[in-house]
């Protein structure tokens, strides 16, 4: 990994992890189904017509749009509309890991190891102990729903590695034609149709930045930057450098929104990016360690 690859990463993972603070910023403004629709409006256009369409059928691009960008996100929105914080919202959606791999095991047949269920159990057991928080800045309703949404992406990677090999650009792109019209409308039949009518009067620059910033930095900047390194690096040397999303999430929501971080969150935080190391490297360490037991007996 060259110096210029290294920087890249860092450059990614900041940007998803600062885009829990944006969100959070941009549901001041809006409703969040709303918000949701255009940040994929503006994610799908004009991008589309630049790039060419995903070599997969067609009904992984409708299903990868319609769980990730109608179910994933809405839940996600919801539930920080609904009094989860920016800091723990990056902090709880990285189940999705767990998610994908207890649905990975189901549908596509593929082995658990012995460390992963331990990794989950971790994890899950780090994010149940945020019930006990007293802050305010967690809600039943709002936890819940991110659990959903982080499950919802797990459904989502799996229609992605169904979908075979394809261009990730491309693929995020033109699925993202597919949530804004639905969202629209359920905005419009669900969210308050009086505060939907004076938007455009009321919404101020943090908003317009906020459809902005999760539409191209987020979208189309973060995964074009990451599709490439994929491509010229090994996934294992790029895949684990994620670990950083959640703790550049709540240090930007600590920085931005004030977060306060009590010991209870401090110990779930850990907690989570305890069963999110075992779950990527545990698996190594098990046949390191088994290989030296092996030469020493």
């Amino acid at each position: 990994m060259s110096l210029g690859q290294f920087f890249a990463i860092l450059l990614v993972v900041t940007i998803w992890g600062a885009n829990f603070t944006v969100i959070k910023l941009g549901l001041g403004e809006m409703p969040p189904i709303l918000l949701s629709s255009l940040r994929f409006a503006f994610a799908a256009l004009p991008a589309v017509f630049f790039l060419p369409r995903p070599k997969c059928h067609w009904k992984y691009v409708v299903g990868f749009g319609v769980v990730l960008g109608c179910i994933k996100f809405s839940l996600l929105f919801l539930g920080m509309d609904l009094g989860l914080s920016a800091g723990i919202s990056s902090l709880v959606l990285q189940l999705q890991a767990f998610f994908t791999l207890i649905l990975g095991m189901f549908v596509l047949g593929e082995k658990i190891g012995p460390h992963r269920y331990v990794a989950m159990l971790v994890a899950f057991f780090g994010v149940g102990l945020l019930m006990f928080v007293s802050d305010g800045s967690i809600t039943a309703i709002g936890l819940v729903l991110v659990v959903a949404a982080a499950a919802a992406w797990g459904v989502a990677n799996i229609i992605m590695k169904q979908a075979g090999s394809v261009q990730m650009l491309s693929f995020v792109v033109w699925a993202s034609l597919i949530p804004p019209i639905p969202l629209a409308i359920l905005s419009f039949a669900t969210e308050d149709r009086a505060n939907l009518a004076t938007l455009s009067d009321q919404i101020s620059w943090i908003g317009v930045g906020s459809i902005l910033y999760l539409a191209y930095p987020v979208t189309l900047v973060g995964f074009a930057i990451w599709g490439r390194l994929l491509s010229s690096l090994p996934v294992g040397l790029v895949a684990p450098f994620t670990l950083l999303v959640p703790i550049v999430g709540m240090a930007t929501s600590a920085l931005v929104l004030g977060e306060d971080f009590g010991p209870i969150k401090m110990i779930s935080a850990a907690l989570v990016m305890a069963g999110l190391v075992i779950n990527v490297f545990g698996g190594k360490l098990m046949t390191t360690f088994s290989g030296q037991k092996t030469k020493l007996s």
